[in-house]
């Protein structure tokens, strides 16, 4: 039975050395995805925009609900919102796929010798491409109503790349344990739905009970979500303390994923 490396350093090695492999399958996930559709790639443009319209009418326009801690505008609420949004979506796109990445490429598995651990890193390739997109929809209504972005806004790669390693990490734990239980699917699903209210995506940190704040800074996604926030719309700056806290967990926590992926694939071909 052949042992697979799970040191840090076959992580990145891993990623260089089939980093054409993994753009390629990015390219065939991405317009795979909207194959045979009239609209095709389109779609991805189109859906980020019917989001912000559906979002902005229900707490808006309904709820009568306002940014705490800013203008208070309906404008400004829509694109607070669909900043959060798009982090959020960043990460459970990735998240919610990735139980299938190993079941839905048997012959992968069986056939052929493949990196398997680059499924993970396609899916978040494919993540990544439809973040921008919705990202450049965020921009586009920003320009509308407010003018010219603010110059903290470029600082945006920086504060979701935490977030990024966070999810690549669970990405590959996810991936194997979908192997070898096929309820793991099911329950990511709920896990997702839990997160995004437990999140602040529709609310700020500040609008919740102070005693309610520590825990709510032990996942991930609210710093990614507040700092994306305070450098899009607000103009703050990074909590670079925070960010390399972050960071350090992010990059020890991807390594313990693709770690555990690899001690578990030699199993993958017995499962499936």
């Amino acid at each position: 039975m052949k042992n697979y490396s799970c040191n840090p350093k076959s992580m990145i090695v891993g990623v260089f050395h089939n980093k054409d492999l993994i753009l390629e399958l990015v390219k065939r996930d991405v317009i795979g995805r909207y194959r045979g559709s009239i609209m095709g790639l389109l779609w991805s443009f189109f859906y980020p925009i019917l989001m912000l319209t559906i979002y902005t009418f229900v707490f808006s326009v309904v709820f009568k609900a306002r940014w705490a801690g800013g203008a208070g505008s309906k404008t400004e609420f829509a694109l607070a919102l669909f900043c959060g949004l798009i982090v959020f979506g960043l990460f459970s796109e990735c998240v919610a796929r990735a139980p299938g990445l190993i079941t839905g490429n048997v012959n992968y598995v069986k056939k052929v010798i493949f990196p398997l651990e680059v499924f993970p890193l396609v899916s978040l390739g494919a993540s990544t491409f439809h973040f921008f997109v919705s990202l450049l929809v965020w921009l586009i209504f920003y320009i509308i109503f407010f003018g010219v972005p603010l110059v903290s806004f470029l600082l945006l790669p920086i504060v979701v790349l935490p977030l990024i390693f966070f999810t690549l990490g669970g990405s590959w734990i996810l991936a194997s344990l979908g192997v070898y239980l096929r309820d793991v699917s099911q329950i990511i699903g709920v896990i997702i739905t839990v997160l995004m209210y437990l999140s602040p995506v529709f609310y700020p940190v500040s609008a919740i009970p102070e005693r309610f704040h520590f825990y709510m800074h032990l996942n991930p996604l609210t710093f990614a979500i507040e700092q994306s926030r305070s450098i899009m719309i607000f103009g703050g700056g990074i909590d670079w303390l925070k960010w390399a806290c972050q960071m350090g967990s992010a990059l020890m926590f991807a390594w313990g994923g693709f770690a555990w992926f690899q001690k578990t694939r030699q199993g993958f071909a017995d499962v499936l």
